[in-house]
């Protein structure tokens, strides 16, 4: 039993953080600092879950107790039967019980329940890697499509020969990017390009970068000191589009941090009809911009702790390889190899995703020591 008083050892040392959390979200003082309330907010949630799992936890050990106890001194054969089956029950919810604690006690990464920007660029093999990453911009599209998320396009270059040079969205939902983070890195296809006239199979890579989606109080941005423009978008839209100057750009000088030098961010939005809306997309991209900025010191510093196989921020790395011929798809880091490549194209990217979070979370276990 001593892996189970450690575990509700940890468990009973949070209850009184999980009252106090209680209170403090009531506190007018504490809601008026909206900053402050989020952060708490989220910690009530993440140590309600824990309650509820230690409430669980403690209902099992104690029926184990009692239904050993009916076995060793109960005479009625029927009584003791009944006992059996508890113990048996109790005996096996157990372990997955420690599991789903033990994940729930490993600190997830503050950011996965935050929304996200999702920038997906053709790399090298010039057409092909664009139409490729037109590609994955459709499976993505038909992912969120799957998990009721809102896929909005921000800004997109279109590929010569279709698909995209570099195509930028913003995802909103649930937990969007504790999931799609592991989409981050060097993709790569091998396949007959459609303009290959001798058949040949050719290899070409388009990079996916996921970024937290940075909130209002994460960046603080002097707006009296950007300067905008507006124009006139071009492209496909009706003739409204061509007509009204609702395409906004924006530039903005911001210190980095990490080396003190003042460097100019331009950020162009053409997408909707509507001038301000317009506005108010091109300051979330720069805020998620400079938040990226900003937070890539402290996602090398975790990628330099822990160089987990699965998410290293690291979006160099070559992660997957969809070759065509073959109908499969690989997964590097894992190891992971499936032959249904069409599905995988169409969305169906879960079963990878599962696989990558369950990877993920065995090292942070191992790390934790729990």
């Amino acid at each position: 039993m001593a892996e189970n008083n450690n575990i509700l050892e940890k468990l009973d040392g949070l209850v009184a953080r999980f009252e106090e959390v209680s209170t403090l979200i009531t506190d007018p003082a504490v809601i008026a600092d909206q900053k402050r309330y989020v952060k708490l907010t989220k910690e009530y949630k993440e140590l309600g879950d824990l309650m509820d799992a230690r409430k669980e936890y403690m209902q099992v050990l104690n029926g184990i107790d009692e239904a050993k106890d009916i076995i060793a001194n109960e005479t009625d054969p029927e009584m003791r039967d009944m006992a059996r089956e508890e113990l048996d029950a109790c005996q096996t919810r157990l372990p997955e019980l420690e599991e789903h604690i033990k994940l729930l006690l490993v600190p997830a990464d503050p950011q996965d329940s935050r929304n996200a920007i999702l920038e997906i660029r053709g790399g090298t093999g010039g057409d092909e890697a664009a139409i490729f990453a037109g590609d994955l911009f459709r499976m993505y599209s038909k992912y969120c499509d799957i998990k009721g998320w809102r896929l909005e396009v921000s800004s997109a270059n279109e590929g010569a020969a279709g698909g995209f040079k570099e195509i930028i969205c913003s995802v909103t939902g649930e937990n969007v990017y504790g999931t799609l983070k592991y989409e981050s890195g060097v993709h790569r296809v091998q396949r007959v390009p459609a303009t290959e006239t001798q058949g040949r199979v050719h290899t070409s890579a388009a990079s996916v970068a996921v970024l937290p989606e940075a909130e209002e109080f994460d960046v603080v941005i002097n707006e009296g000191e950007i300067k905008w423009d507006t124009f006139r978008s071009g492209g496909a839209g009706g003739q409204n589009v061509n007509k009204v100057e609702s395409g906004v750009r924006l530039r903005y000088n911001w210190k980095n941090p990490l080396t003190g030098v003042v460097e100019e961010i331009l950020i162009e939005c053409t997408e909707t009809r509507d001038q301000p809306k317009n506005k108010e997309r091109a300051l979330s991209r720069l805020r998620t911009f400079i938040y990226d900025k900003e937070h890539q010191k402290y996602i090398d510093d975790i990628a330099s702790k822990r160089k987990t196989m699965v998410s290293t921020g690291d979006r160099s790395a070559k992660i997957r390889t969809y070759n065509y011929p073959q109908g499969r798809i690989t997964d590097h880091r894992i190891n992971y190899t499936i032959y249904n490549l069409a599905a995988f194209m169409d969305g169906d990217i879960q079963d990878c995703i599962d696989h990558l979070i369950v990877a993920e979370n065995a090292e942070r276990l191992k790390e934790s020591e729990l």
